[in-house]
């Protein structure tokens, strides 16, 4: 069954179409080292919450976005095997300036790697 890697991050409002462009590339690195599908969310409905959220998990500011995305692999194996690959090609692409830095604080983004359980 499929392996997903999940994230939530906080991005200036102002920077949707800087953000769309920016992981769009990346999904193309992603695919090309073998994930199966990459999903983007720009937050709409994203409520704050008093005890746990997800602007709370990510410290949103009021000027920011919550976005949510996932990466699928077909495999966890597969996963291990391209995820280096694709770091070191979005390493060498921000060194050669043809990547631009992410256009949010990877700080307070959070992640983790999932099996899934169920997929109706």
């Amino acid at each position: 069954m499929s392996y997903i890697v999940a994230f939530v991050a906080a991005v200036p409002s102002t920077d949707k179409a800087t953000y769309g462009a920016h992981v769009a590339e990346a999904a193309e690195m992603f695919k090309k080292h073998g994930a199966v599908r990459c999903v983007e969310c720009w937050g709409v409905e994203v409520p704050p919450g008093k005890l746990t959220s997800f602007p709370l998990a990510v410290k949103c500011e009021p000027d920011e976005t919550v976005v949510f995305g996932f990466v699928e692999w077909e495999t966890r194996t597969a996963h291990d095997e391209g995820m280096p690959k694709v770091m070191s090609e979005m390493n060498e692409r921000m060194k050669a300036g043809t990547l631009a830095e992410p256009p949010f604080d990877g700080k307070r983004m959070i992640f983790g790697g999932f099996d899934v359980l169920v997929d109706q």
